[in-house]
């Protein structure tokens, strides 16, 4: 499902929004949202923190620094 999310988020927050110029517009654009949505973008499904801040807590606590 996490995927399916993913895509949608893309497709709604960014690439049906933009009019790219060209298809290295496109990639860049969607890199950047790609960042923005990992280290930025609040999910709900994660008690409304980042995937970034999440990943990081579980290696902290698999590795015992957190």
């Amino acid at each position: 499902m996490f995927n399916e999310r993913l895509w949608r988020s893309l497709k709604y927050e960014e690439v049906y929004l933009k009019d790219y110029t060209s298809p290295r517009q496109a990639r860049r654009s969607i890199a950047d949202y790609l960042t923005f949505f990992n280290t930025e973008r609040l999910h709900q499904s994660l008690d409304y923190q980042t995937p970034t801040e999440v990943y990081l807590q579980t290696q902290a606590a698999l590795t015992g620094d957190g």
